[in-house]
């Protein structure tokens, strides 16, 4: 594993060609990953009625930039929306699920 850079570095929120997709409604744009050091971080978009499982290996923290997510299992599902932020515990059960379209910004810890 590289060694984290001792700068601060800028990275941008936008979603382009170059994304890894996930299916027709999800969209992966990484900024940097497990090479950079200990976390990853990537902007995410889901198109409205997009699922997905949350079972990972790893902890994440989601910071909605606009839209609205529900995370998490059942009755302990929580929603969010623009300007909030959601930890998502590693091993957390439940499902993702756009509400609307969602761009969102998620850090995990340890790196992918």
């Amino acid at each position: 594993m590289a060694a984290t850079p001792s700068r601060a570095r800028r990275f941008g929120s936008s979603i382009g060609d170059d994304a890894v997709r996930f299916g027709d409604l999800i969209r992966i744009a990484p900024a940097f990953a497990e090479a950079d050091g200990s976390m990853s971080a990537y902007t995410s978009l889901l198109r409205a009625g997009a699922r997905a499982d949350l079972p990972a290996p790893y902890a994440e923290v989601w910071v909605v930039l606009g839209g609205a997510l529900r995370v998490g299992e059942a009755s302990d599902a929580v929603t969010v929306r623009a300007g909030d932020f959601v930890h998502v515990p590693e091993q957390a059960p439940g499902i993702v699920e756009a509400l609307e379209d969602t761009t969102m910004v998620c850090v995990s810890v340890p790196a992918h």
